[in-house]
């Protein structure tokens, strides 16, 4: 398929959200209906091979059909290094599997996210734990309810 319009993924089936950082990748899955998105784990970046052999395990284990990636705009609205980072890890992805994907703006995610935790009164070692992964869900919930939206 390749990098494509959120409009243009496939008509039903779950979503794979990923927040792809410096050190970490967080990673979301909605349900089949694409009500909902859920944390579901952080990896450590490792070697390219190993992590996409992971988010390739989680696709398919998930019965997903496309993936919804975090692309880090620049509040002006620019692109740049770690936007270009992201696209490299997507190009790669797609060499090795060739499946829907779709970038979504992330922006202020993690900050939502950050702020989310504190009001709950998260402790800092746990908010570093999951912050990645609930950043993830922030985004693919962004796209799932714009789906939502122009379906209706």
């Amino acid at each position: 398929m390749a990098i494509i319009e959120l409009d243009d993924l496939p008509a039903s089936g779950a979503l794979l959200g990923l927040d792809p950082g410096t050190k970490t990748i967080g990673i979301a899955v909605s349900d089949t209906s694409r009500i909902a998105a859920t944390p579901l784990e952080t990896i450590r970046k490792s070697k390219f091979i190993a992590d996409a052999e992971r988010l390739f395990a989680l696709y398919d284990d998930r019965s997903c059909a496309g993936v919804v990636l975090g692309m880090p705009i620049n509040m002006d609205g620019s692109l740049g290094p770690r936007a270009q980072s992201v696209r490299a890890f997507a190009s790669n992805l797609l060499k090795i599997r060739d499946i829907p994907l779709v970038f979504w703006d992330e922006r202020l995610s993690t900050v939502a996210v950050e702020r989310t935790l504190l009001e709950a009164d998260t402790r800092r070692s746990r908010r570093r734990e999951v912050i990645d992964k609930m950043a993830a869900a922030y985004i693919l919930q962004g796209a799932l309810d714009r789906l939502r939206n122009d379906a209706s």
